[in-house]
């Protein structure tokens, strides 16, 4: 059967006819809705649930769908007012006061308005997530003996085997724990890392999520420059001296978001400037399997080449499968790994067991290293389409660096242009992009923007978000 509604436009429609039913009475059949509305079984589920979670329908298993009766007159809103003044004495004493500001993750996270192409998104497309795979894999997880039971606090064992041998360097399952996202991964890193008020080093520009996780645990970030070979270390090693920091966060493999990769040359450097100052390395490894075909060999974690327990290691398969997909590992060697685990009992207790057990099945299937090889071309091709179509129509527009991996690429504007503005502009001429200013813990040296190309739907669809683009920097530039 053909679908002529998606699951908006039907419960849309059934929320215009619901006027004709009584509180209490039934709607139509689910097989009388298929026939009226020409969708399928799947849609009409969906429609009724939405409908359901609005309070306007109360479905019954092996009875139908009712009308939901009005309901009770709703309590007087209460004064929230006093709120203001406790949340603000909250932090009154702190040495750096705790901010909780979504807005750089949000921009990633939220679906743009119908009809606007997402160049702003953080995540794969549908059409590139393995959505087959993970079904049949959670399938499979929810049959597994014990698979809905507690897993072990750590992790379950093959799971932590498995992240193990992807990080090598003789790291062990046992120095692996298994993480709810990277995004966790990070929050649980920084908490046993940085003491409230402490300085915590951050490549300049880097991801904003990571800056918020600091500011709202009351850390302070220090920025540090990075070029087209990562960070620079002669700067790091300042930044260490001036501030007394004793950790530094940083991403060496396609920096998010100038994509660069940390230089051979550096990576030793690295290690060993922080290893002087007594202080930690947070790997953020977010996109080592989205390296695009033509990459090349990749390097190793820097926690395969660190044998001393300098680096805290975080990968994740998030990026790489779906944004609900919420796996990843934290691997540290030495005392710190107690602390690690500790905090992240004390938070989340534990991950899933369905979801790590799925995790399970789908990477060790067939269809694990061929969804890697597919995507792998998939995001050159749309690397290079998107390139091609800015260097055509926005040559005022600087890319300083083309990555070989990742899912995005970084803009430098034009001296004095205003960012704010091309990103209003350009949601206006319906697409959405990232503002830079986000990436930067301090002053931004220049006005950037972030171009996502993984988020869309094809190349088509990124000739036609850069024409959208031109027309906004036509209007603002």
């Amino acid at each position: 059967m053909q679908e002529r509604s998606s699951v908006g436009e039907l419960a849309s429609q059934l929320r215009q006819e619901l006027n004709r039913y009584s509180p209490g009475g039934k709607l139509p059949s689910s097989r009388a809705l298929v026939e009226r509305f020409r969708v399928s079984p799947v849609t009409v589920s969906r429609a009724l649930a939405q409908l359901a979670a609005e309070g306007l329908v109360v479905t019954r298993p092996g009875a139908g769908a009712y009308r939901a009766r009005p309901r009770a007159t709703p309590a007087p809103t209460g004064d929230t007012s006093w709120q203001e003044v406790a949340l603000s004495a909250d932090g009154a004493a702190d040495l750096v006061p705790r901010t909780v500001n979504a807005a750089g993750v949000v921009v990633s996270l939220a679906a743009p308005p119908p009809g606007v192409i997402e160049f702003n998104g953080g995540y794969l497309h549908p059409s590139l997530q393995p959505e087959r795979a993970m079904a049949a894999a959670l399938a499979r997880a929810g049959r597994r003996p014990g698979a809905w039971g507690r897993p072990a606090l750590d992790g379950l064992p093959e799971l932590r085997e498995w992240f193990a041998r992807g990080i090598g360097g003789g790291v062990t399952a046992a120095e692996v724990l298994i993480a709810a996202g990277g995004q966790s991964a990070l929050t649980t890193a920084l908490r046993a890392l940085a003491p409230p008020g402490a300085p915590v080093l951050v490549e300049s520009p880097t991801y904003p999520g990571m800056l918020a996780i600091a500011r709202a645990a009351g850390l302070r970030p220090v920025p540090v420059p990075v070029d087209a070979d990562g960070v620079r270390p002669a700067l790091l090693a300042d930044a260490f001296r001036a501030t007394g920091a004793r950790v530094f966060v940083c991403q060496p493999l396609f920096q998010n978001p100038t994509g660069a990769v940390l230089a051979p040359e550096r990576r030793g450097e690295v290690l060993r400037i922080a290893r002087e100052a007594g202080a930690f390395v947070i790997e953020d490894d977010f996109v080592r399997r989205l390296v695009h075909e033509d990459a090349g060999p990749l390097p190793r974690p820097l926690a395969a080449q660190d044998p001393d327990g300098v680096v805290v290691h975080v990968g994740s398969l998030t990026k790489a499968t779906s944004p609900s997909f919420r796996v990843s590992a934290l691997a540290a060697r030495g005392p710190v790994l107690e602390r690690l685990r500790a905090i992240q009992i004390v938070d989340t207790f534990f991950v899933p067991r369905p979801l790590q057990e799925a995790a399970l099945e789908l990477v060790g299937s067939p269809a694990w290293p061929r969804h890697l090889r597919a995507v792998s071309t998939e995001l050159r091709i749309r690397r290079e389409a998107m390139t091609s179509a800015l260097l055509i129509a926005l040559p005022q527009l600087a890319l300083p660096h083309i990555p070989s991996g990742g899912y995005h690429l970084w803009l430098r504007l034009p001296d004095g242009a205003d960012e704010s503005a091309l990103v209003a502009g350009a949601l206006r001429a319906g697409v959405a992009i990232a503002p830079g200013r986000p990436y930067f813990s301090a002053e931004p040296p220049a006005p950037y923007v972030r171009l996502s190309f993984a988020a869309v739907a094809g190349v088509g669809e990124i000739g036609e978000g850069v024409r959208r683009l031109r027309t906004a920097c036509d209007d603002v530039l």
